[in-house]
């Protein structure tokens, strides 16, 4: 049986709501934190409410010029937590990215099954996102309660997942929020 993959490096062809060119610096700031910690090919254990898995991640090793221009590590973390965080949706849920979330609205992007209009996020499910770098599973256990907090107080009442991406930990955890 082939190894599920994390398909991280080119959303932009199943997930209509990334554009090429977003798609291509979540890849790169995802190649850059990974190189921080890891050689290409490398397992996630990815953990989905209950469910457990396992996707390889593959990448180019990343060369000086794009090491210096991601050399911020806060914005390389996040930009490749959401690039891991989508493609760990996509393998786990089939669900894709099919639009950004607005401000205040407790995600960071809309997600479906099925395409939706371009001005209507109905029926879409919350996405929030956030990584760490060199974190134990402590502190992203820790930041997955915080993000499933932080999504309940958002605006928009449509269902939600919240996603931690721990690039030193290989390991990606993600939980729905429960309504109370």
């Amino acid at each position: 049986m082939a190894k599920a993959k994390l398909k991280f490096l080119d959303l932009n062809a199943r997930h209509p709501g990334v554009s090429s060119g977003v798609a291509l610096s979540y890849a790169e700031a995802a190649r850059v934190s990974l190189d921080r910690h890891h050689t290409s090919p490398c397992e996630f254990a990815i953990q989905d409410n209950s469910d457990n898995h396992v996707a390889e991640a593959e990448w180019a090793e990343c060369d000086a010029a794009l090491k210096a221009a991601w050399a911020n590590k806060d914005d390389a973390t996040r930009d490749g937590a959401y690039g891991l965080a989508l493609a760990a949706v996509e393998e786990t849920r089939n669900l894709v990215a099919v639009g950004r979330a607005e401000t205040r609205t407790g995600a960071d992007y809309y997600l479906s099954e099925t395409p939706v209009a371009p001005d209507s996020f109905e029926g879409s499910v919350r996405l929030e996102v956030s990584g760490t770098s060199d974190g134990s599973n402590s502190v992203i256990n820790a930041r997955l309660t915080q993000k499933l907090e932080q999504t309940k107080k958002g605006t928009s009442n449509l269902p939600a997942i919240a996603s931690i991406v721990g690039f030193s930990a290989l390991r990606i955890v993600s939980a729905d929020l429960e309504h109370s």
